[in-house]
């Protein structure tokens, strides 16, 4: 199936499209398209950019999520935002939260502080890198929430939820939990779940040291895997 022109993702990837095409064809979804259409011949800047705003799927297949971090919308400055939550292109200095994420990781892990803010190894290795809005306006941080976007972005993560793999869920701050208890699925292995859900504060600089600093993700992640029988991820870059 292939979604119409008017819709906000037009090119599904294969291996996501049992999942979003029911959604993609709801009247909400149709409208999120027609109104980001409307904002870019309006002379709007929207990041990601067209052709990468669905990166995070085309990376990590369903079958192939092991661990799922949940961000809430793209970063807004230019040449940031390319379709994986937290992550920026090589060349671009990592934003304060990835910055945190960063000292997380090396203290956790006893791996090297990473040189650049590219996480696409670690979606090729089945993390899902996914925020809950898939757009936003240059500048204006938030812009793009309440548009249609987390019906779409819900559906994702209820089908992860739903798969029979058990999955680690890294829910970083408010919004990422807020969202993870939309999903009547996901359920924590201490709530009768199957997934592991590792809830912490948000890595910005706002609130990391409130239990952010210390909440050894990656190591608990991998730990959970292992256990489960799916490898481990090598969260080195």
């Amino acid at each position: 199936m292939t979604p119409a022109s008017d819709q906000p993702a037009p090119n599904v990837p294969q291996a996501w499209q049992n999942v979003l095409c029911p959604v993609l064809a709801t009247p909400e979804a149709r409208r999120l398209g027609g109104w980001l259409q409307a904002e870019e011949a309006a002379g709007r800047m929207i990041y990601p950019l067209r052709g990468v705003r669905l990166r995070a799927l085309e990376l990590t297949p369903p079958e192939a999520v092991r661990v799922v971090i949940l961000g809430q919308d793209p970063y807004h400055g230019p040449g940031q935002a390319m379709g994986l939550a937290f992550a920026v292109p090589e060349g671009v200095r990592p934003p304060p939260s990835l910055a945190n994420i960063y000292r997380e990781l090396v203290s956790d892990c006893s791996v090297q502080m990473p040189a650049h803010g590219n996480l696409e190894r670690w979606a090729r290795q089945g993390v899902l890198l996914l925020n809950a809005s898939l757009t936003v306006e240059a500048g204006k941080a938030g812009s793009h929430a309440g548009r249609g976007w987390e019906a779409i972005t819900d559906a994702v993560v209820a089908a992860i939820a739903a798969a029979p793999a058990p999955s680690v869920f890294l829910l970083w701050g408010s919004h990422a939990q807020a969202k993870a208890a939309r999903i009547a699925e996901l359920r924590d292995v201490t709530e009768g779940g199957r997934h592991l859900l590792i809830r912490s504060p948000h890595p910005s600089p706002l609130s990391a040291h409130r239990g952010f600093f210390g909440s050894r993700p990656f190591s608990r992640a991998n730990a959970f895997l292992i256990a489960h029988g799916r490898g481990t991820v090598d969260w080195a870059l």
